[in-house]
């Protein structure tokens, strides 16, 4: 039942485990090496299994909850556990808005170790067994079971993303219950979060991929002036700016990489420029590169006679060589700075950064 009293029914095609349930078993892999199973947690007398990710935003919310109890559970006697329930190849790109990274095994692994993760950290994505026999219909969502292991709890931690507007402790409530030997009182809660990324939706990842790909590309001449309204940023959108040429290998290898950049986080407050350092009697090629690489961004090509005076314009740290990109704040801070071919995960931390992880 939900906080409500009222019954809530699972979307068609799936049944979340239900309460007096056993817990199914699995055998998964953690980003710390080890094999994990249920006897890991047989001397529990209340076992918190917690399904989550790396990419939601909700889910990201709730990591310094989930930290904190695992913190306080084995002198109590409570295990925690988390699985990733997602198909790492069924997520879009444009639902990796709010996050530097996806939820694949190794990204996992890579999150744990940011973040300082020392609960165990398991990977169902590649065949989502555990997940379809828990039922798992977002993340995150919480199943607390008895020392039997039976289910006496499934739904939200709590109500609320935001610590500071949580007015229902629900997963902490049923776990307190569970040890002192009570029932339950709401056993069942509403789930808010991120939808379970099942690997049915990996057409969709193909479908979406060719409709951006199919995106006009365009290009236009800019110049010193030009320039320079880029780096006032009198707009309210971060602003990624990247300047390159078609006679720079290191530049037009590393555009797939800001095409999937821009894909990921342009639902958001964020725009993303390319400048054409190439000769005006060069933009067809440049065009043609650009199309090439499906870069349906904001792209020009520089029109100014002197390089000096368009950089100075710009940015006048630019040192000259190409690759080179900006990170612009609306007001015009320069928050990100790289010369040469990007860290593509460094640069997805610095926009990340600015634009925040949460919704």
């Amino acid at each position: 039942l939900a906080s409500s009293g009222r019954a809530i029914a699972d979307p068609p095609g799936l049944t979340t485990l239900p309460i007096g349930a056993k817990a199914p078993d699995f055998q998964l892999p953690g980003v710390d090496g080890k094999t994990y199973s249920l006897k890991d947690f047989a001397g529990a007398k209340v076992l918190v299994v917690v399904f989550t990710c790396n990419h939601c935003p909700t889910a990201q919310a709730y990591e310094d909850r989930i930290a904190r109890l695992h913190a306080d559970a084995k002198e109590r006697g409570i295990a925690v556990v988390a699985i990733s329930p997602n198909d790492a190849s069924a997520v879009r790109l444009d639902e990796l808005g709010f996050t530097d990274l996806g939820d694949s095994f190794e990204d996992m692994k890579i999150r744990a170790k940011d973040h300082k993760i020392s609960y165990p950290y398991l990977y169902d994505g590649e065949t989502q067994a555990t997940s379809k026999a828990y039922g798992v219909l977002a993340t995150p969502q919480v199943y607390v079971f008895d020392e039997s292991r039976t289910l006496r709890y499934v739904g939200r931690f709590d109500d609320a993303d935001a610590e500071s507007k949580v007015k229902s402790h629900d997963a902490l409530n049923a776990i307190e219950a569970v040890l002192a030997g009570k029932s339950v009182p709401i056993a069942r809660t509403r789930v808010f979060g991120c939808s379970t990324k099942w690997s049915d939706k990996r057409a969709d990842v193909v479908k979406s991929l060719a409709r951006w790909d199919a995106e006009p590309v365009a290009l236009e001449a800019i110049d010193a002036k030009g320039a320079a309204e880029l780096a006032r940023n009198s707009t309210d959108r971060l602003t990624l700016v990247n300047l390159w040429a078609t006679w720079c290998g290191p530049c037009v290898a590393e555009l797939p990489e800001l095409v999937e950049i821009n894909r990921m986080y342009r639902g958001r407050p964020f725009r993303m420029v390319t400048i054409s350092l190439d000769e005006p009697a060069k933009k067809e090629e440049a065009l043609r590169v650009l199309k090439e690489k499906h870069v349906s961004a904001t792209n020009y090509l520089m029109s100014e006679a002197s390089r000096d005076t368009f950089g100075d314009a710009l940015d006048k740290e630019w040192p000259g060589p190409v690759p080179y990109t900006l990170l612009i704040a609306p007001g015009g801070k320069v928050v990100y700075r790289k010369a040469g071919a990007i860290d593509s995960l460094e640069l997805k931390r610095a926009i990340v950064g600015q634009l925040g992880r949460t919704h």
